[in-house]
């Protein structure tokens, strides 16, 4: 049997929610992976709450991303909006 990699997996879901987001994608397929394999048989079962739990929060940590992506998106778009608005008067 493989060991499990729920540490890991868990130390990259917390600091995708608190450093850097993109590490809350990789906690996410990681964590999928090795429940996977734990389901499987092929990898230690011991690990399987610590990684689930990295794994919901790498999920959390991606899509806090997303919504932070559009949020600035769309401040953007209302900046230039707001710019050629001033410009026109």
């Amino acid at each position: 049997m493989k060991p499990h990699r729920a540490t890991l997996i868990l130390v990259l879901g917390i600091l995708g929610l608190i450093v850097y987001g993109p590490l809350g994608i990789v906690a996410w397929v990681m964590g999928n992976g090795d429940l996977k394999d734990m389901a499987a048989g092929t990898m230690d079962p011991s690990g399987r709450s610590m990684t689930n739990a990295g794994r919901i929060c790498g999920m959390i940590a991606t899509i806090l991303m997303i919504i932070a992506v559009v949020v600035l998106g769309l401040l953007f778009a209302l900046g230039i909006l707001g710019a050629v608005a001033t410009q026109h008067r």
